[in-house]
């Protein structure tokens, strides 16, 4: 593959000798001239020599980031909720944090506590911060919290962009961006106020940390990043860790470097367990009883028996992540899924073009989306955010896949009939190729905005002069799922449920009390009629005959 391969010395830092030929060693980690590891930094540095990466393709850093923020920050301000996860589970327990009532799910009742406290008071404290200034409103504080989350998003996405242009190829950096500008997908993921986008962004950080060796091995960055993501936001991200891990033990392996590997892997460790610590201490402080949340999500998720588990909430086919990978990034995904067959036929019919050592650290690049994928499309239980904390190495596999495509579209070896083809042909070809696959994403995350963003609107008329004032309700039917958050509707207006077709479990309401149970005693308190099997109570309804100031669906017969 015509420049895929490491800008960086896979060991550490550059390897110097005194005049006795001695190895001095590297600023990180320490080389020995005839380990198997100094062979592999010689020979993909000698690589990087013979095949120098296309400078016109380098583009500053600080441009990626402008451009991932301008799209995260369209996204912030227009994109839909896709889930009402978000909302009941996120937004409405930050909204008791701020503002001392909200919605509240049998997840954040203390006999289950499947929920992290920390994810939500990082969330809040953003907008505490933003309302205490003059003239804010719940609404501009939704929103603010939503920019946070773009930029947030940007920044990560620059940093996994800057460590894929200069350890693999300009190129594919300018690819990976493409991407992840122009996929619905990430539209979609960027600003979402969940802990698989949370894990998304952690999991950028983390991959830029193994993948960039410059100045040395970053295994404990790498595994602090995935054990952030893991424990303040989604447990089962941290598979998209193996792969690396898997290289690292590999390299220790070769190089029987094994107490240099053992330092890196126990400061990793840790970190690790420093942000575990953290986890655990904010939610016993909420909770009022030791709890370890991830464990609990596994737990529940895993081994929760008969009756129980994210079963009882639907299932899907096994082709439904395909279908909707499709959906949210079309071809890029079609991509993304050659990547490890097009590196494959390349190193066997086109040696010339690529290293043994070149190729298994993009193997190790690539596994990442291939494991997900085969893990969580066993899983009967499916759904759209479970993919968000491997967009970015789905992005990174298109990246490779097309830029392999491209440099064998390029080729002007006469003997190769695509070296023969004119390039004016071929540069005709790609550019309607490209044109058209950023149209297909652009077209789709136009109709989402337009088609789904009316439960970001539907309550700007309570807000006006004369449509709802402190104490009234609204209340919601068969469509309580789109429900968009309290934030958006006038302070203390609340929102209530009445009887419909749905016979499920709707989420009760946080505790408001305030004398003898301390701070945020709703956290603590345990909620009436609350279980984790998805059997409805009606003590969650309110009459229909009730005083509604307005109603967004009426029950069904």
């Amino acid at each position: 593959m015509s420049g895929l391969h490491s800008n960086a010395n896979p060991t550490g830092g550059p390897v110097s000798r005194n005049s006795t030929g001695k190895t001095l060693g590297t600023s990180k980690t320490k080389m020995y001239p005839h380990s198997p590891v100094a062979c592999l930094a010689y020979a993909d540095i000698k690589s990087r020599r013979k095949q120098n990466p296309p400078s016109q393709f380098l583009i500053p850093t600080i441009i990626a980031f402008y451009a991932f923020a301008f799209v995260n920050l369209l996204a912030a301000a227009y994109g839909p909720i896709q889930d009402c996860d978000e909302v009941f589970n996120y937004w409405e327990p930050t909204h008791y944090l701020n503002h001392g009532y909200g919605l509240q799910t049998w997840e954040y009742s203390p006999e289950y506590a499947i929920r992290s406290w920390l994810y939500i008071s990082l969330h809040a404290m953003i907008g505490k911060l933003w309302s205490i200034m003059p003239s804010t409103t719940k609404s501009s504080e939704f929103y603010f919290i939503r920019t946070i989350l773009a930029f947030t998003c940007a920044g990560c996405e620059a940093r996994l962009f800057s460590v894929i242009s200069r350890t693999l190829n300009p190129r594919m950096g300018i690819l990976f961006l493409l991407a992840m500008i122009f996929s619905p997908g990430m539209f979609h993921a960027s600003a979402a106020y969940l802990p698989s986008s949370f894990a998304m962004y952690t999991n950028m950080l983390g991959m830029a940390a193994f993948m960039d060796w410059r100045g040395g091995l970053r295994t404990a960055q790498g595994i602090f990043w995935f054990a952030t993501g893991g424990i303040v936001g989604w447990p089962f991200a941290t598979i998209l860790i193996t792969p690396f891990m898997l290289e690292e033990l590999g390299l220790a392996t070769l190089s029987k470097q094994a107490w240099d590997t053992g330092s890196r892997l126990l400061d990793g460790t840790v970190r690790s367990l420093l942000v575990l610590a953290l986890e655990v201490s904010v939610d016993t402080f909420f909770y009022k009883r030791v709890v370890a949340v991830p464990w609990n999500i596994v737990s529940y998720n895993v081994f929760s028996g008969s009756g129980r588990g994210p079963g009882i909430y639907g299932t899907e086919p096994w082709h439904f992540y395909i279908r909707n990978l499709l959906l949210n990034f079309n071809i890029w995904f079609v991509l993304a899924i050659s990547a490890l067959p097009l590196l494959g036929m390349q190193y066997y019919f086109r040696r010339r073009a690529t290293t043994m050592q070149t190729l298994l650290r993009s193997v190790v690049f690539t596994l990442p989306l291939y494991l997900w994928l085969a893990i969580f499309t066993l899983q009967p239980h499916k759904e759209e955010r479970f993919m968000y904390p491997v967009y970015p190495a789905l992005g990174l596999n298109a990246a490779i896949a097309l830029h392999m495509i491209l440099s064998y579209v390029g080729s002007t070896d006469p003997n190769e009939f695509i070296g023969r083809v004119p390039g004016k042909i071929k540069f005709a070809l790609v550019s309607v190729f490209m044109l058209a696959v950023i149209d297909v994403g652009l077209s789709r995350t136009f109709g989402m905005v337009t088609a789904y963003s009316a439960p970001l609107k539907v309550y700007d008329a309570l807000q006006q002069p004369g449509g709802a004032t402190a104490g009234d309700t609204v209340c919601f039917g068969k469509e309580w799922y789109r429900f968009s958050t309290s934030f958006l509707l006038p302070d203390q207006v609340r929102p209530k449920f009445i009887k419909s077709a749905f016979d499920g479990l709707l989420p009760g309401e946080f505790s408001e009390a305030n004398v003898g149970f301390g701070i945020f005693p709703g956290a603590s308190l345990i909620p009436p009629g609350m279980n984790d099997e998805n059997k409805e109570d009606i003590g969650k309804y309110v009459c229909l005959a009730s005083p509604c100031t307005a109603t967004e669906s009426l029950p069904t017969a």
